[in-house]
């Protein structure tokens, strides 16, 4: 089987989501397979130019009932021109309108494929909406893929037939020059000072006003840290009001096209978050060898191990701080953490490794579903 034809669904997306399936899309068609996606108007750019052909789909990133069903009837139609052999859906919301989408299923149509990317979110309401994309998708989807164990966990409990892991790699950029590095601490004014480095979406998910709580516990100490916090979202005045209350040392950069270079930089790097599946800034400290404390939560224990990271219980500033000042004050400890990162990173998957595992998976399911038809 060697001409496989491969839909990619998503809706909204503001995160990893959208580059991980633009690397899949891109990888996918240099390999020959035949691609398309389908998504909001605004994704398009994460695709990388020809890699793919797309179609806009406006998969809203809540319930809409009205919309919701001219959506899937919109999409019922696409797919049925396309003819993919697997429909690869991204996320809850986008795999439950694409099995909806495909139901009834045809006898000879496709492979339903979901990957879950995201925890359950916080709020009754929200919970209970993403419950019920949950049954929706586990009860139609030929294959689950999840991006942590705990994910995977919950989808097989909601009766998913076949759930394995994704594979989520971070890009693995040249390392940063010494002037590259030199800029961003000039840029950043340090002037000495230890650095304490967050990056991500300033975003509830990511924890950071545990972080700010965090840094309140290391302001007496000589030198002083500076926290710096790279990245943008809905949270940014918040937090930056937040440390102006507090009177924190903390520098809000904004979005960063030079994070390799800040990591390189960086004292320690710290992801505070509540929740996350294989983020890419775990993956890009353990590559820099920058010690990294980070929450034990979703998928970062499995990228870190025990000795790559210190990790600490999730919304637990006190904890945070310790953490933090344990790697600044013992250079034994900074020195050890650094040659552990160094090691697990070297057994990091490539974007090289993402793509064969999905093709692997489209193969199987596409020879699964030419033999039952």
């Amino acid at each position: 089987m060697s001409a496989i034809r491969i839909a990619y669904v998503l809706g909204t997306t503001a995160g990893g989501t959208g580059r991980h399936v633009g690397m899949l899309a891109a990888g996918c068609s240099g390999r020959g397979l035949t691609v398309a996606a389908f998504g909001p108007a605004g994704i398009r750019q994460v695709l990388a130019p020809g890699s793919s052909s797309f179609v806009p789909v406006e998969i809203a990133d809540r319930p809409r009932p009205g919309r919701d069903a001219a959506v899937i009837l919109r999409l019922r139609r696409l797919l049925a021109s396309f003819r993919p052999d697997v429909v690869h859906a991204h996320g809850l919301r986008a795999g439950a309108v694409t099995a909806l989408a495909l139901t009834p299923a045809p006898r000879h149509g496709p492979a339903l494929l979901v990957t879950v990317h995201n925890a359950r979110p916080a709020g009754a309401a929200a919970g209970t909406v993403y419950q019920a994309l949950e049954r929706i998708v586990a009860r139609r989807a030929d294959a689950v893929l999840a991006v942590s164990a705990d994910l995977a966990g919950r989808m097989q409990r909601r009766g998913a037939r076949d759930v394995g892991l994704a594979v989520v790699p971070a890009p693995h950029p040249a390392p940063p020059s010494a002037a590259e590095i030199g800029k961003a601490l000039a840029d950043i004014g340090a002037n000495g000072a230890p650095l304490v480095l967050a990056a991500g979406r300033l975003a509830e998910q990511k924890g950071l006003a545990g972080l700010l709580d965090a840094a309140a516990g290391w302001q007496d100490r000589d030198p002083r840290p500076l926290l710096v916090i790279a990245g943008s979202g809905p949270l940014a005045g918040q937090l930056a009001g937040q440390a102006r209350a507090q009177r924190l040392a903390a520098r809000f950069l904004g979005q960063r096209d030079d994070v390799p270079a800040l990591l390189a930089a960086a004292d320690v790097v710290v992801v505070p978050s509540h929740w996350e599946g294989q983020p890419l800034i775990v993956q890009e400290a353990l590559r820099a060898g920058t010690p990294l404390v980070a929450s034990r939560v979703g998928g970062i224990p499995d990228l870190t191990g025990e000795d790559a990271a210190l990790l600490v219980p999730p919304r637990d500033s006190g904890q945070l701080a310790a953490a933090v000042l344990a790697v600044l004050g013992d250079q034994a400890l900074a020195a050890r953490l650094r040659a552990a990162a160094l090691a697990r990173a070297a057994a990091l998957p490539s974007e090289s490794d993402a793509v064969d595992a999905a093709i692997a998976v489209y193969r199987r399911l596409a020879a699964r579903r030419g033999q039952s038809g």
